[in-house]
């Protein structure tokens, strides 16, 4: 072998195995969206509870910051009878719906899917009851 040869076989040697690395990388990549996965799943808002419905969102992705009477904003959503004052006022709709005038919540996250914003909603215009 001359030393040319070499050279061409270096960089064959190289980047053959990088391009295979990437390719197995980006067909591993994706993002997804709750929606899409469970486009036949029905949304269910009929005989909406808090304790089987309300309460588990609020444990998933409100109650790390608005607990007990020094939580955010003064909101308590670990407990009924905080929850139902801000669904009774219109601020736990708005929040969650994103809507002007009010802060988006989850905050610094993605709104929630549109399956638990219409049981939210279904609960609080079913009067947010204690169930």
């Amino acid at each position: 072998m001359n030393r040319f040869s070499i050279v061409k076989l270096v960089p064959k040697a190289v980047v053959l195995p990088m391009l295979i690395a990437l390719s197995f990388t980006l067909q591993s990549c994706y993002y997804d969206v709750e929606e899409e996965l469970y486009q036949n799943t029905p949304c269910v808002t009929e005989n909406v509870t808090f304790s089987q419905t309300i309460q588990p969102v609020f444990k998933r992705n409100c109650v790390v910051c608005h607990t007990g009477a020094a939580g955010n904003g003064g909101i308590d959503l670990a407990s009924y009878a905080g929850a139902s004052v801000v669904a009774k006022n219109g601020r736990l709709v708005g929040a969650v719906l994103h809507a002007s005038g009010f802060t988006p919540m989850p905050q610094g996250a993605s709104q929630l899917p549109a399956c638990t914003i219409n049981q939210i909603k279904a609960w609080v215009e079913a009067g947010a009851p204690n169930n």
